[in-house]
């Protein structure tokens, strides 16, 4: 009980537990209704208003595009604009400053952004640049500062309304002024609040600057009695420099929004201040009660249950308690760091109720998922670490999809270099492939040979779309930025197929490995294989093609009798998604046709239809294969009975 308190307490008090107070705030909202307010709308400097609009990224905007801008914003009637842009010198244009100037003073209800800097240890003053005195005057002196303090993970959780000790308010709270939100004639400025989140990046109303200003981009009205907030959004960026973005407690859960405009949540506190929705936080005093008093109760009531049972009250307890905690933040707006009691309180009660009781057992536990951990992947031992039975040998007949990977020239890429660049730039490589490739489709890696991979899917978890999950790894491989190694570009060449093969421990008592065996697992290795000789990346068999339809766009690249196996195996070149069909459409039927006379014996058609997709597609792989196949079968009498198979005689 004791030591429950005292740590939940250290954890309160020092660094130690910034963590888990940051995640008590921020867990909450990855949980809670999403509903955003519609009195605001974003009007993004963005990539795509960038591009349309001719602006440069490494200078500033035409001004006169910022007062067409509020031309438009004018006759819609919206309530406000609040520019997220500092204008604080002349800009390369006099008529375009003057064009602005006049907008600014005609809309009325234009608050501008000051640049600020506070005194950092050392210096004797701060520093803070207005707007340009000619805007400033047409604004009417509505100004304020865009600065934040966010937290050292770069979450803005605070408002913040500007220094304490100066007339100098926050870009926020000017808006709310102007337009007359009751909090700011019945509230001090500099009240704790705070960042009530409404949801993910992009949930607030924006559209994009240049649809802003276009005749047919929205229509008429669009902002009429908005707060309309005008700031950047780009995606594209010079290289080190910081992006006005900032993480939010949704960007620390959403990995495909990992960052929120800076607008945007200067758009989110405006509305805070608005509604009066923002967070609050109970007192240091309420917090360090609510910690004691439910560090006595956990501390004394665990240690009276025996394990499963402490267990089973432990976790009924925190729910309970996180529940109770969830609906304030919900209902009431009250926010207080719960991850303490959950998160260190529980934990440590928890373990120390229970260790007498079931020190034996966690040990042999952790002595068998060390066990699983020498032969299986972490997804595995976290799956199957209650089955016992893994560690036998033994194995069953499983429907497979089996990838093998190769980088290409890797003897002559290698040759040379240290031992350690090498095997930082493998790791490196392989982090890639499996992270952003085979483990991103949930596929098992059994195996790395050399530089090659050797993975498969359906297994041990079984999946219906597992061919589909296999070439969608395989597409992402293809599409990640490349990477080079000795100053030369690394080129994966992979082969896909499907087929049974037998999956499970191989080995003895002592040692086993999770893999699978069978002709259907080298036949996978040839496919990888052939790709040397077509001159292709991807390809996959006829088995597999049939599982993924026409879900993505493929080639079929003709029947190969390959060494070492009877069957003749009808090859496909495994090209793009869907979405990507018509760029690669007029060279697809065009090789379809010449392998078509191909196949028919009719070389001279077909080698003139294989030079027409070299002419539709330069250096084409499979085209020069034929093209060579060609010459050589016009020079050796065909077999009876031939239906245009290549035999390739090596692997």
């Amino acid at each position: 009980m004791a030591v429950g308190c005292g740590f939940a307490l250290l954890n309160l008090k020092f660094p130690l537990g910034r963590k888990f107070i940051n995640l008590s705030y921020d867990v909450p909202f990855n949980r809670m209704p999403i509903r955003p307010p519609k009195d605001a709308i974003i009007v993004y400097l963005d990539d795509a208003s960038h591009k349309d609009l001719g602006q440069s990224y490494s200078e500033t905007w035409d001004r006169s595009l910022h007062a067409k801008l509020l031309e438009r914003l004018t006759a819609d009637h919206s309530k406000a604009v609040v520019f997220d842009i500092v204008f604080s010198d002349p800009g390369r244009d006099p008529q375009a400053d003057e064009k602005l100037a006049q907008a600014i003073k005609a809309n009325g209800s234009v608050v501008l952004a000051a640049d600020y800097t506070p005194a950092a240890s050392g210096m004797e003053a701060k520093a803070l640049t207005l707007p340009y005195e000619p805007f400033k005057e047409a604004a009417l002196d509505h100004w304020g500062i865009p600065q934040f303090e966010e937290s050292q993970d770069l979450v803005v959780r605070e408002h913040y309304h500007g220094p304490k000790d100066e007339e100098t308010p926050s870009l926020t709270w000017k808006a709310a002024e102007l337009i007359g939100a009751a909090i700011t004639k019945n509230e001090p400025r500099f009240k704790e609040r705070w960042v009530n989140y409404y949801g993910p990046p992009g949930i607030l109303p924006s559209v994009s600057f240049f649809q802003a200003i276009a005749p047919d981009g929205v229509p008429s009205g669009y902002f009429s009695n908005k707060v309309v907030f005008v700031g950047a959004h780009v995606l594209t960026y010079k290289s080190g420099e910081r992006k006005d973005e900032f993480r939010s407690p949704y960007t620390s859960w959403e990995s495909l929004q990992r960052f929120m405009p800076g607008v945007e949540v200067h758009t989110t506190i405006f509305l805070n201040l608005l509604h009066g929705d923002w967070l609050r936080r109970f007192s240091p005093a309420a917090e360090l009660a609510v910690i004691v008093v439910f560090g006595i109760i956990f501390g004394y009531g665990l240690t009276q249950l025996r394990p499963w049972m402490a267990t089973l009250a432990a976790l009924i307890g925190a729910l309970l308690f996180t529940l109770i905690v969830f609906l304030l933040f919900w209902r009431e707006h009250v926010w207080f760091p719960w991850l303490i009691v959950v998160a260190a309180q529980v934990p440590v009660v928890l373990l120390w109720s229970i260790l007498f009781n079931s020190v034996q057992l966690y040990v042999q536990n952790k002595l068998y998922e060390q066990s699983l951990a020498l032969y299986l992947s972490p997804k595995l031992v976290k799956k199957f670490s209650g089955d016992k039975e893994l560690l036998k040998p033994g194995a069953k007949k499983e429907m497979l999809t089996v990838l093998f990977s190769d980088i290409a020239g890797f003897t002559t890429i290698a040759e040379g270099m240290d031992s350690d660049e090498l095997a930082r730039n493998m790791n490196s490589y392989f982090q890639t492939a499996v992270s952003q490739c085979i483990h991103h489709t949930d596929g098992t890696i059994v195996k790395y040979i050399g530089d090659a991979i050797f993975a498969f899917w359906n297994a041990p978890d079984l999946q219906n779309d597992h061919q589909i999950r296999a070439c969608e790894a395989a597409l992402r491989f293809r599409d990640q930025p490349l990477q080079t190694m000795n100053g030369q570009p690394l080129v994966t060449r992979i082969g896909l197929h499907t087929g049974v093969a037998n999956v499970g421990n191989f080995g003895s008592s002592d040692r086993v490995d999770y893999t699978a065996l069978g002709e259907n697992i080298n036949l996978a290795s040839r496919m990888e294989g052939l790709n040397k000789y077509l001159g292709t990346e991807v390809l996959i068999t006829r088995e597999t093609q049939e599982g993924i339809g026409d879900r993505l766009i493929t080639r079929p690249l003709g029947k190969f009798q390959l060494k070492g196996f009877e069957k003749v195996v009808e090859v496909f070149e495994l090209i793009a998604r869907p979405n990507q069909a018509e760029g690669s459409r007029p060279w697809r039927e065009s090789f379809a046709e010449a392998a078509h006379h191909f196949q028919k014996q009719n070389f001279d058609a077909a080698e003139a239809g294989f030079r027409r997709t070299l002419e539709l597609k330069p250096n084409d792989g499979p085209s020069k294969f034929y093209l060579a196949k060609i010459a050589e079968l016009r020079s050796h009498p065909l077999p009876d009975g031939w239906a245009g198979e290549i035999e390739l005689k090596e692997k």
